[in-house]
């Protein structure tokens, strides 16, 4: 018997559950020790989200449930608002880790949209994201406004601010989520036409993302933050963000491309630097870190031979880095707030799930795609993880009034993806 295979017996499943029982429980202990809080706060939290989430994940694998899923589980019961394992404090500490798994997230997304994949399939992918965007864009934004009377931050809000509240969750619903695609696909090892629409789908709707998001955000600054207006400088601040991001990225490629060719070693350091580095020079220049690392994840692709090996790495270090990333997310989730915000999650996930289905309906049978995609194609533009819980966090720093309910609900919707 392999051990893959042994790992995954009902004995060592039921040895691995008392191990992170025992866990736990000593991490309790060791939370509430004297001196506990004196230091070494992050490296406990730290091995507590990776030995736990890693632990937990294994042990949900029967059920078919996503990685990333058991991260979040681990990540709510560690947090402030359960065991209190992990304090505010240093969820808030562990953020930082965000600025790598993001540039991971970015760079990997970059590196799977090959243009081979683009090109097989342009005019159902063209025919979908239009669609995809739109419908789901304005029908979920629709919602939102029209649910006002069960989220209670929006209460007080002015009639405008409301509106860019509602165009600030639209612009969330039409996140997808390629580390849950990558995750889910890696873990099932799928293949097929309907692997392929879903890949080159979800990749290439990143770049809408990240470009409609930057748009949304500039438009709703006005609508929601006194004194602030929309000009012609804010659509040019706009443009240089965008544009500038993507020369960076460009060069960022080439400069890739020639490390793999000429040196190629040691490759986790480099991104290492560039995830926590390069993240930093780009936010004082104020352009779009997503955009910048997707940029040069897809120069390495499509302009070199070095793509496989690039993403090989990538994977080695996300493994680690996701596990803590979206543990982290889950210990930010306000429970006391969840318990208020259940009914307008829910009612939100689902309208999201019928327009991602009516739109995939629409777009597949314009496109004349095959029948499985026709029936199955929208089940893998459901799942939300990464890219939609960064762009909450950035929404919650550009509108600090109401920006961290606004998370704690992308957060709640995420984990019921």
């Amino acid at each position: 018997m392999s051990s893959t295979a042994s790992a995954r017996t009902p004995r060592t499943r039921a040895v691995r559950a008392v191990a992170l029982l025992l866990f736990f429980v000593l991490a309790y202990f060791a939370s509430r020790a004297h001196g506990a809080g004196s230091g070494g706060e992050v490296l406990l939290a730290l091995g507590l989200f990776l030995l736990g989430g890693t632990l937990v994940a294994e042990l949900l694998e029967p059920l078919r449930v996503p990685h990333l899923t058991g991260y979040l589980a681990v990540g709510v019961l560690s947090g402030p608002h359960v065991l209190h394992l992990v304090d505010h404090t240093t969820v808030e500490s562990m953020t930082k880790l965000n600025a790598l798994a993001l540039a991971l997230i970015a760079f990997a997304g970059g590196a799977e949209l090959k243009l081979d994949l683009l090109r097989k399939g342009l005019k159902s992918l063209t025919i979908a994201t239009l669609l995809q965007t739109g419908v789901v864009f304005v029908g979920a934004a629709a919602v939102f406004a029209l649910a006002r009377p069960l989220i209670p931050f929006t209460l007080g809000m002015a009639p405008r601010a409301l509106f860019g509240a509602a165009l600030l969750w639209g612009i969330l619903a039409v996140t997808r989520s390629p580390s849950a695609t990558l995750g889910v696909l890696a873990q099932t090892r799928a293949k097929g036409p309907l692997t392929t629409y879903t890949l080159a789908f979800v990749m290439s709707s990143d770049v809408v993302v990240v470009v409609l998001s930057a748009l949304v955000i500039a438009v709703v600054r006005p609508l929601t933050l006194p004194g602030a207006s929309l000009t012609m400088a804010g659509f040019s601040a706009l443009g240089h963000e965008l544009l500038g991001s993507v020369a960076l990225g460009t060069t960022l490629g080439l400069v890739m491309i020639a490390y793999l060719k000429f040196v190629g070693r040691q490759l986790l350091v480099v991104l290492v630097a560039l995830g926590f580095g390069f993240t930093e020079v780009l936010s004082y220049l104020r352009l779009e870190p997503l955009l910048t690392f997707l940029v040069a994840g897809f120069l390495v692709q499509n302009l070199s031979s070095y793509g496989e090996k690039f993403l090989h790495a990538i994977e080695d270090m996300a493994s680690v880095v996701f596990v803590v990333f979206f543990a982290t997310a889950g210990a930010h989730l306000d429970l006391a707030l969840l318990r208020t915000y259940w009914v307008v999650a829910l009612l939100l996930f689902a309208t999201r799930l019928a327009l991602t289905w009516g739109a995939s309906a629409v777009a597949t049978r314009l496109a004349k795609d095959p029948p499985e995609i026709r029936r199955w194609g929208f089940a893998g533009l459901v799942s939300q993880a990464g890219v939609t819980i960064a762009l909450a966090a950035a929404i919650e720093r550009a509108f600090p009034t109401f920006g961290a309910p606004l998370r704690s609900l992308a957060i709640a919707t995420v984990a019921l993806c």
